[in-house]
């Protein structure tokens, strides 16, 4: 019978191809490389204890610190934006709230009506300059097509 097999290690991710039973797969023992490849869609991801290790790294604040701080700061949007407030970051964009109107829409299964009341939901505008960072890195690390 066979597995597959999820490592994370040093902040990059693997999946490891099918290998039969038996063969040594606890998390911190080496894996045959043969057996694994890169995962780049996880190792893309970044969490927010990244974003917390990262920031402790940069201030040199504890990472209890650092999550205090960042979970805050989360917070804090959350409860403006369920008071429906509108917040503006200069340089970063707006996180706003958008109403989204009553209709009528169809159970998958059945096909019967069902009525969905107004809904808000939270939206988020990127300011230009962000966007422009963005694509201007992207584009720099991507490679080249020719013209055709």
């Amino acid at each position: 019978m066979l597995a597959a097999k999820f490592v994370k290690n040093k902040g990059l991710s693997y999946v490891c191809r099918p290998y039969p039973y038996g063969v040594s797969t606890k998390l911190g023992t080496q894996i045959s490389a043969e057996y694994c490849i890169v995962d780049h869609e996880a190792a893309l991801n970044v969490t927010k204890a990244d974003i917390v290790d990262k920031i402790a790294s940069e201030t040199g604040l504890t990472k209890l610190e650092t999550k205090a701080v960042v979970d805050g700061f989360l917070l804090s949007i959350i409860d403006a934006l369920a008071e429906g407030n509108r917040i503006e970051l200069r340089g970063f964009g707006v996180f706003s709230v958008k109403s989204r109107k009553p209709r009528m829409a169809r159970n998958p299964r059945t096909g019967d009506p069902v009525p969905l009341e107004e809904r808000f939901i939270p939206a988020f505008k990127v300011s230009s300059e962000f966007q422009e960072k963005v694509h201007g890195k992207l584009r720099a690390d991507s490679p080249s097509t020719p013209n055709t």
